[in-house]
């Protein structure tokens, strides 16, 4: 199955994220990992699988991953499986009660990527998912390269 799993990345955190999740996918020559913003915007005949990913900053995705899905075609995902995941701080990590509000009230990046794959036709492969960071610039907390191959896989239905 071809796949895309595209990304954009702060700290670093995301992009090994991203990398963890195209090496569960398969080879190179079925699933390309890019930066949002790397590649054309045409979605390749045959695509069967885009994951879409990016840092949460703000309580949303970055610029990049935005203009990424915004400048998709509407309809230029009929037929492709997505799915959408972030690199966020837990809840209970957040040591302002400020903070823990506004993350409460407004959420993290994965659901807004989600939800403009689907705009533009996707079908839901997954519920958007979050792959936790240690601190604002990290590092990803222990095992989260692992449970990302595992989330890629069954994404992939595998």
């Amino acid at each position: 199955m071809k796949a895309w799993v595209v990304y954009d990345s702060v700290f670093g955190n995301t992009e090994k994220i991203a990398r963890a999740i195209g090496a569960a996918l398969g080879n190179q020559e079925e699933v390309s990992v890019f930066r949002a913003g790397t590649q054309l915007q045409e979605i390749p005949a045959g695509l069967g699988l885009m994951i879409v990913g990016s840092p949460t900053r703000g309580f949303r995705q970055t610029n990049m991953v935005r203009d990424f899905v915004k400048n998709i075609p509407v309809g230029g995902l009929k037929g492709v499986r997505v799915a959408a995941f972030d690199t966020r701080i837990a809840l209970e990590d957040i040591n302002s009660s400020i903070g823990r509000f506004f993350v409460g009230r407004f959420g993290y990046a994965a659901k807004p990527i989600a939800d403009g794959l689907k705009k533009k036709g996707g079908e839901l492969a997954a519920p958007p998912e979050g792959f936790l960071v240690a601190d604002t610039e990290g590092p990803l907390k222990t095992g989260e390269l692992e449970r990302a191959a595992e989330w890629a896989k069954q994404v992939a239905g595998r």
